[in-house]
């Protein structure tokens, strides 16, 4: 997989994310650029982004993507022209006979993860397993990539 470049931006906008998200307030975009809303409530019907981890080994990259809350049947995967695309939806909850809802954090909507797939990942042999809120995607790199150990003997050697 290719390297990211750093983005410190990238970086401010995570921090000011993380720390809105502990401070109960949900974040969102205004014609000011990021922007931290105060009622949570408003955003959380907009579109969310769920955290994905990228890993690798020596046979494949690994994406564990966090949906907790999210049904199997509601998610889909896709891949066109090497891109891989994660989208779906997670929905609120209603209030019911006797439940009613003092707050509201969980971020509720579709989403939307794109990935453009390295050169030697086989597309052909990509799975997905969904279990407990975690979505894990294999990508196998092609057999020339994936990685092998070769012994090498000295000949002739003399201390």
């Amino acid at each position: 997989m290719t390297l990211m470049k750093w983005d410190a931006l990238r970086d401010v906008e995570n921090l000011l994310e993380r720390t809105s998200r502990s401070l109960g307030w949900m974040p969102g975009r205004s014609s000011l650029g990021w922007m931290p809303l105060l009622a949570p409530e408003m955003a959380a019907n907009g579109e969310w982004c769920p955290c994905v981890d990228i890993g690798e080994n020596d046979r494949a990259f690994v994406l564990k993507v966090e949906l907790p809350g999210v049904k199997r049947e509601d998610v889909a995967i896709n891949i066109q022209n090497d891109v891989l695309t994660l989208e779906g939806s997670r929905r609120r909850e209603e209030e019911s006979q006797g439940q009613r809802f003092h707050r509201l954090e969980r971020s509720c909507g579709r989403f939307l993860r794109s990935f453009s797939l390295p050169d030697n990942v086989d597309a052909n042999a990509i799975a997905a397993h969904f279990h407990d809120g975690l979505l894990e995607v294999e990508l196998p790199k092609t057999a020339a990539t994936q990685a092998r150990s070769i012994e090498v003997t000295i000949n002739g050697a003399t201390s």
